[in-house]
């Protein structure tokens, strides 16, 4: 009997992450990540109020840790597709407008390229401009 394979989460976290995540959302309860591209504050998870922050139409949702939505900009989902994103804390600041700033940890983001025989969670294709 063959079994059918499991498809693979496109982003995670490890159990710090999640732990620090629970923390901030004692004081901010509806949030969501946006990983970052670069400029200002490198290519940090971004953690903002969810009322706060605007997802745009090429955005990609490409999942969620511990109940909060994840999402990457197309352009960056486009370079970053064939891997899993493991979302982690570090000591340091968070970006200068996240969440996690102020709380000498950080969230950041670590990456896996998915193997030849792993089944990748499906994400639609984005439109082409």
């Amino acid at each position: 009997m063959t079994e059918n394979p499991v498809a693979e989460p496109r982003v995670i976290a490890t159990e710090a992450a999640l732990d620090f995540l629970a923390e901030i959302r004692q004081d901010h309860p509806d949030i969501l990540f946006h990983q970052s591209g670069g400029c200002c504050d490198g290519s940090s998870p971004m953690c903002y109020p969810a009322s706060e922050y605007r997802v745009g139409e090429t955005d990609v949702k490409l999942g969620e840790i511990g109940g909060v939505p994840f999402y990457i900009s197309g352009s960056q989902y486009e370079v970053w597709k064939h891997t899993q994103l493991i979302i982690d804390v570090v000591p340091g600041r968070g970006g200068m407008f996240s969440l996690d700033n102020g709380r000498e940890r950080r969230f950041l983001t670590r990456s896996r390229v998915f193997g030849s025989n792993e089944v990748m969670c499906s994400i639609p294709t984005l439109p082409r401009p």
